[in-house]
């Protein structure tokens, strides 16, 4: 039998021509009556945008940007819902040259105007809707000169503008920049789940190293049908370039929904309404679904399902095949260097547990504290050979940080996983969520996916906390699914799971359940959150 993978892995080449600019890659070779966006309203109404409407809107922001004093290595911060406005803004950004640096809409205000200064923006595209907030701050952006407000058919003052108004006044022919494939295109900053959120700077090129990681879990994607949505936002690196750029760059619709936060109900109102054959789900909006949903949903097709950012878990995953009918893929990234490691349903059997192979063209090793590598079955952190063109050029403004993160010549994830024989790799942990009990190291993520398969489990936490005796003891938050649950016999239950299935050293001493748990914006668990509390005295 053929191992497709590896022949695959074998033939690739990465092609990355000196000059590339993304949103030139993304509205060149395109037939005009092609859909490129359906913008969907909350009724469910939507409006159809072809790529003819994109790259003459782009063009007119792209020069209205260009008068209002933005150039090449400026920075346009983007606080944008999905939307047309913003698929929009981003091209125009890039077809002048200048960085884009997306916000997101649900940031509080100490977050937004931090990202805005640390960056310099010069230029800010906000929604209207978001103004009587926003204003309060503008004293404290020196660097802004100009905010365009979206779904604003006035200009406010000189400096707080009409989008569209700029927009429907400026030409639809534009001089093209031409960027190198190494030039600057964007700043995505970190969750900041440690430290202060650090701002990582993409090269054009990020959108070629994306490409492969995008065809992986969307197996062979595009297809002839496939239209693409994610509940995530485009803020992030998952909503921004797992989704929204590859899938305009091939060509393939993509959904536009404005959710000001995951709602499971208007979630299946929307697979039934939309042609939607591909979606990323981030683990905690599947678990919100499941909550709902527990049989397969009419009128709703789906070709792909691809996650990342933390486990599904088997239960998670059966239920998604029973529902969805798909096998979901699995994959791994960072805002640094994402889709690093993923499932291919169609050309590999996807292991349980396993947040899948090295994506082709990417150079994945796991290594020792040494620098060493580690055997099969052994943990060490997964790093990414450089030169990669997924990889970020640096941080903004952090050289230190900057030279811990490329060490060697690697990209340094802080994240531990292992691999067996066949290439699969299976996520252990942050290095700092790592526990150590009497001599063991553990990581969090094979517990929690052990306790989630119990049925009064809706989510759960593994952290370390402090013990005189052993170091650390695990302890596991729970939320459960009911109120009324019977705690203390879900308590023993779940220890009883885990001492079979893992051992004794591995199960959780302590269990304490929550209403909730702490999380990022992208949804992912501070488990750091939860051992600083622990911590305190």
């Amino acid at each position: 039998m053929i191992d497709q993978y590896a022949a695959q892995a074998r033939r690739f080449r990465w092609y990355i021509p000196e000059s590339f600019n993304i949103g030139q890659a993304i509205l060149e070779g395109k037939a005009d009556d092609a859909v490129a966006l359906w913008d969907v309203a909350e009724d469910f109404s939507f409006r159809t945008y072809t790529f003819g409407d994109l790259r003459r809107d782009a063009n007119r922001v792209a020069n209205g940007l260009a008068h209002l004093g933005v150039s090449r290595g400026d920075r346009v911060g983007i606080l944008l819902s999905q939307s047309m406005e913003l698929v929009v803004t981003h091209l125009a950004t890039y077809l002048i040259g200048a960085i884009a640096v997306p916000l997101f809409v649900l940031f509080g205000d100490e977050a937004i105007s931090y990202r805005i200064n640390d960056a310099q923006c010069r230029l800010l595209v906000a929604d209207a809707a978001d103004w009587a907030r926003l204003s309060s701050l503008r004293p404290e952006w020196n660097s802004v000169t100009h905010v365009l407000l979206t779904h604003s058919s006035e200009h406010i003052d000189p400096e707080v503008l009409s989008w569209d108004r700029i927009r429907d006044g400026a030409s639809d022919r534009l001089a093209h920049q031409p960027t190198n494939a190494n030039d600057p295109a964007l700043v995505i900053y970190t969750s900041g789940t440690t430290g202060s959120p650090k701002g990582a700077l993409h090269a054009h090129r990020v959108l070629l190293g994306h490409l492969p990681g995008v065809v992986m879990p969307h197996q062979s994607f595009p297809m002839p049908g496939d239209a693409m949505w994610t509940p995530a936002d485009w803020a992030w690196i998952g909503g921004l370039l797992d989704v929204l750029l590859p899938s305009l760059f091939y060509g393939v619709p993509v959904v536009a929904y404005r959710a000001r936060k995951f709602d499971p109900e208007r979630t299946t109102g929307l697979l039934r309404k939309m042609p939607i054959r591909n979606v990323f789900f981030p683990p905690t909006a599947l678990r919100l679904l499941r909550s709902m949903v527990d049989q397969p949903i009419p009128g709703v097709s789906l070709r792909t399902l691809a996650s990342g950012g933390e486990s599904l878990g088997a239960d998670l995953t059966d239920w998604i095949r029973r529902v969805f009918g798909v096998v979901p893929a699995e994959f791994y990234g960072q805002t640094e260097a994402n889709l690093l490691i993923s499932n291919a349903p169609d050309v590999f059997p996807p292991v349980a547990g396993s947040i899948g192979r090295p994506v082709w063209g990417h150079e994945i090793h796991l290594l020792t504290e040494r620098g060493e590598k580690v055997l099969p079955g052994e943990v060490g952190e997964i790093t990414l050979a450089l030169p990669d063109p997924v990889a970020f050029l640096r941080y903004w403004n952090r050289p230190d940080a900057t030279e811990a993160k490329t060490a060697g010549q690697r990209i340094h994830t802080g994240d531990l996983a292992r691999q067996d024989e066949l290439g699969n790799v299976f996520f252990v942990g942050r290095s700092d969520d790592v526990i150590n009990s009497a001599g063991y190291r553990m990581g969090p993520t094979e517990i929690e996916g052990v306790i989630a398969t119990h049925p009064e489990v809706a989510m759960v936490a593994v952290i370390g906390k402090p013990d005189p005796i052993r170091g650390e003891i695990v302890k596991a938050f729970i939320v459960p699914r009911a109120a009324s649950v019977n705690q203390k016999q879900v308590a023993r239950e779940v220890q009883d799971l885990v001492r079979q299935r893992l051992g004794a050293h591995e199960y959780p001493r302590e269990v304490e359940f929550v209403e909730s748990l702490p999380v990022t914006a992208t949804g992912k668990v501070e488990r750091r959150t939860l051992r600083l509390r622990e911590q305190a005295p």
